[in-house]
């Protein structure tokens, strides 16, 4: 039996039972506080916590203590292999104080760590009188036996890793089953669905849950393709704007006299063909969000009018001199890089230093590679639905390609071509011809070496592109430009710039 608990062991037991019962979620730190405290209760010099893979059926090293605790991580134990091996195998505890003359004894550790012991106590890890794991404690310090009461207080400590690690699993549950069910609401609503595995993401979601719960403008910053809408309509979707209206406008759609009328609305008779008094989208958006995608190309003279909007939230419809009060949050993206433009005088300072408030920027697909199996796997189910087609996967040549590939229209990018692999691919696995995309080296071919540089690069990539989605619409830069998702006298520059001729 367990003897008198001094005052600093009940302490020490009272705390690691509050962490465990708190919302921790790093179970790693957690199993070492308490694999710490059973080695300072049974006196030991090292100690491990090994956990069962239930795929590999084998025990692998959550944490250890001791000289030699980085050599030994690094392997794992067969089931019945050694004590420990014996401990998961019969489920239950052990005191040994003869290891070396005890046929469960294994070399294999400790023939790699260089670490021999004498003595031994190990007990399982239970839930619900099934073995999750073991904790071992080796050799007693002071050349001493390790004995029963060390077992008793070991145990206590196994329980109390086991209890850790059901509640980890616990939680792990419920949050996957909120995360799918705030999916499906998601999915409901119309909104995107937002793929990511890469920590990079990962990170910028945590941050979009905290922002979310502020009323602050947001300025989503990346390349083109990178999914900035989708981080957009996550915000609103997070905040207490969820039940309002989340209206959506991009800047670079439409010329100056459209998008005042779009944004704003107007009274009859304030132009030609307003024959009727039209609400604009803040007023839609009235309690909810508005998002302002490509506001980099929004108009200076609809700049100030959109400040007054953030500053005073009030604004008149075209052709009005009434004001009108509007209560919106505004979420705002851009590709372009609007601290230059500022310092060019292309974009009002006061305007960007009012809607960046809170940054958010969203790196490219390269950066993340994390995503691309993700994603591929997301629009290959996506688009072999809609053709009706079946596939059980990338080959390894396509996979390969798809993560050392730069994806210059990012995740755009990625699903056009597993949306075209799906259309022209006849066998039951993607490959990699069916992406038809060109390499980086085919790309910069014939340029020479000496103009391998990512500049030319970039532009013989933009000459294949534009080139192609041009011959595609006839030549006809108007459906180009919406294809390309870009305004046509941006496309008729490019023409022009990268001397991109009809053959």
């Amino acid at each position: 039996m367990l003897s008198k608990i001094d005052a600093k062991k009940f302490n020490t037991l009272i705390e690691i039972n509050s962490l465990i019962n708190s919302n921790n979620t790093d179970l790693h730190s957690l199993l070492s506080q308490i694999l710490d405290a059973a080695k300072k209760f049974c006196k030991g010099e090292a100690s491990s916590l090994m956990l069962i893979d239930k795929e590999t059926r084998k025990l692998h090293f959550e944490t250890t203590t001791g000289s030699k605790k980085t050599e030994a991580a690094k392997y794992t134990v067969e089931l019945n292999e050694g004590f420990a091996g014996w401990v998961a195998v019969h489920n239950k505890s052990l005191i040994v104080n003869d290891a070396e003359n005890d046929e469960r004894h294994s070399n294999k550790i400790q023939n790699i760590t260089g670490y021999s012991f004498k003595t031994i106590i190990a007990a399982p890890m239970r839930i619900q009188d099934e073995c999750i794991g073991v904790i071992e404690m080796l050799n007693k310090k002071g050349n001493s036996n390790f004995c029963q009461e060390d077992l008793e207080w070991l145990e206590i400590f196994a329980n109390m890793a086991a209890l850790a690690v059901r509640n980890a699993q616990n939680f792990q549950k419920v949050t996957g089953e909120i995360n799918q069910l705030q999916e499906e609401l998601f999915r409901k609503k119309g909104y995107h669905t937002l793929v990511a595995k890469s920590p990079l993401i990962l990170e910028k979601l945590d941050i979009i849950q905290r922002v979310a719960q502020t009323d602050s403008s947001v300025l989503i910053l990346g390349e083109s393709g990178v999914g900035k809408e989708l981080f957009a309509e996550r915000i609103h979707f997070l905040s207490a704007r969820s039940a309002e209206p989340f209206v959506r406008i991009n800047c670079a759609a439409l010329p100056e006299n459209l998008l005042e009328s779009e944004l704003f609305g107007h009274v009859k008779g304030a132009f030609t063909s307003a024959i009727q008094n039209r609400p604009g989208r803040f007023e839609f958006a009235n309690g909810g969000t508005v998002f302002l995608d490509e506001i980099g190309d929004m108009p200076l003279s609809l700049q100030a009018k959109l400040l007054r909007v953030l500053q005073e939230k009030s604004f008149e419809k075209v052709g009005s001199d009434v004001s009108q009060s509007v209560d919106v949050r505004v979420l705002a993206a851009t590709n372009r890089d609007i601290e230059a433009m500022v310092e060019k005088g292309e974009f009002r300072s006061d305007l960007y230093y009012r809607i960046n408030v809170l940054p958010i920027y969203i790196p490219p697909l390269r950066q993340r590679s994390e995503d691309v199996p993700e994603l591929a796997q997301y629009f290959l189910k996506k688009y072999q639905e809609e053709t009706k087609k079946q596939f059980n996967g990338f080959s390894a040549e396509a996979m390969e390609f798809m993560l050392s590939y730069a994806w210059p229209g990012n995740v755009r990018e990625l699903e056009n071509a597993i949306e075209r692999a799906c259309v022209i691919g006849k066998g039951n696995i993607i490959q990699k011809n069916d992406l038809f995309m060109r390499t980086a080296s085919a790309m910069v071919e014939g340029n020479g070496e000496g103009s391998r540089n990512l500049k030319n690069a970039v532009n013989s990539f933009k000459v294949h592109f534009i080139q192609k989605v041009l011959e595609e619409n006839n030549w006809n830069q108007t459906e180009a430009a919406k294809v390309l998702d870009i305004q046509r006298t941006y496309l008729s520059r490019l023409i022009k710039e990268l001397s991109i001729k009809e053959h």
